[in-house]
């Protein structure tokens, strides 16, 4: 019996999606108060930046 490969499609990307949210948990469990701290102050910039060179593109 084949496996339909469009059946697969949303089991990948959900466990592609819970594999990057328990890797994000992980880094933040790990990672001191004031990196957290300074990457949600930079959080605006970075956006910018991105929004910048994709309108460039």
């Amino acid at each position: 019996m084949p496996i339909e490969v469009w059946l697969l499609l949303p089991f990948a990307l959900l466990l592609g999606l819970i594999c990057a949210t328990v890797a994000c948990l992980a880094a933040l469990s790990r990672a001191d108060r004031s990196d957290i701290v300074a990457v949600t102050r930079e959080l605006p910039d970075i956006a910018a930046v991105f929004l910048c060179y994709r309108r460039k593109r």
